[in-house]
């Protein structure tokens, strides 16, 4: 199976299945002297934990990572990192039934068809236990950030018809409430519309938003290595997602380029603008102002209401699928997202440091 590999100066591969051994990562392209610890990829590892709530998954799992190369006396070395956590929580005879029929929603057909076979336990790679190494990739790629004075921060802005007021935007409310609602009025909406779902044994779906502070401008260039076109394949590559959009997004349709473009202006003795349509980006390159995106995250396809399929002798069947699923997958992903941006802005930093002259010369004159 090719296509594990993201990136290309700061390329990570994810590995593993949801319920084989273990799943993790290898960076290859983090730059030597970086401080780095476990402790800083568990905090990143233990926002997207199942177990957490009852608006997640049970599947108890401590998620514990462990870093096995690529550091010394707790900084990088400029090799290879790889990291693993462990799967302990497989039940793989809950999914025993679904070997012979394809569930709606899932990968299970498609894996037959370019396959001829599949890892039916959990999803095999299309499950979202594959994510756990984009998530430690991010915790890395974030610290690489974090020296450069950029931040990246998402947050749950809609829970099926439920959205966030932006008037009572709050991001620390985000990280006091399980839904990751950066407004409490809205949270609780969303929690009582999530109920009612989980008592239908039906799922919900949802909107996550993205926002970048302090990328320099100038980073991405204008063809095929668009700095938004590469945020959009990193987060469509995450398995829930089924939109992206950056600045005024789809919106912009109904614009006129008079009411879409944005003004520049000085301010402060520097160029900046007055309205932020383009989500930070021009051109497929970063103009310094905030980069905001959003996606939209598909309702948990294993729901427990009576679904209709087809099985792999072509009978129509009725299924109820049983097992440990999130009625919304939503709050979990919310440090996906961000750990994708992250590797991304990352990688596309590190490819810009050779596109002037005068960049190189004066690196080697030092």
């Amino acid at each position: 199976m090719s296509g594990s590999t993201f990136g290309n100066q700061f390329k990570i591969t994810t590995w593993g299945e949801s319920h084989g051994a273990a799943v993790g990562v290898v960076i290859d392209g983090c730059p030597a002297g970086l401080s780095l610890s476990e402790e800083d990829v568990q905090k990143f590892l233990n926002r997207r934990r199942p177990g957490t709530s009852k608006y997640a998954t049970p599947r108890q799992e401590s998620d514990l990572v462990e870093i096995c190369s690529g550091t010394f006396e707790g900084r990088t070395t400029g090799t290879p990192i790889s990291m693993i956590v462990r799967n302990e929580s497989q039940r793989s005879k809950d999914y025993s039934e679904i070997a012979s029929y394809y569930r709606p929603g899932h990968a299970d057909y498609t894996f037959d068809a370019k396959y001829g076979f599949r890892d039916y336990r959990g999803g095999g790679r299309s499950s979202g236990r594959e994510t756990i190494g984009r998530v430690a990739a991010g915790a890395v790629a974030s610290k690489i950030l974090a020296e450069l004075s950029v931040h990246v921060f998402a947050y749950t802005c809609s829970i099926g018809p439920i959205g966030i007021d932006t008037e009572h935007f709050d991001l620390q409310e985000r990280d006091r409430n399980v839904l990751c609602m950066p407004d409490a009025a809205a949270f609780i909406k969303a929690s009582e519309y999530l109920d009612e779902c989980m008592k239908a044994g039906n799922s919900s779906g949802g909107m996550i938003e993205c926002r970048i502070h302090g990328m320099p401008a100038g980073i991405g260039d204008p063809v095929f290595e668009k700095l938004d076109a590469n945020l959009a394949k990193a987060i469509m590559s995450i398995g829930a997602v089924k939109s992206f959009e950056i600045g005024s997004g789809c919106q912009a349709a109904a614009m006129t380029g008079l009411e879409h473009n944005d003004a520049f202006v000085m301010q402060d003795q520097k160029i900046t603008k007055k309205t932020n349509h383009a989500g930070g980006i021009l051109g497929g390159i970063s103009d310094g102002d905030e980069i905001l995106f959003k996606c939209a995250i598909k309702p948990t396809p294993s729901v427990s209401s009576l679904q209709h399929t087809v099985n792999q002798k072509g009978e129509n069947i009725e299924i109820s699928i049983k097992g440990r699923h999130d009625p919304v997958i939503v709050p979990r992903a919310v440090v996906v997202v961000e750990s994708m941006a992250a590797v991304t802005l990352v990688d596309m930093l590190f490819s810009n440091m050779s596109t002037r002259m005068d960049a190189v010369r004066d690196f080697y004159k030092r």
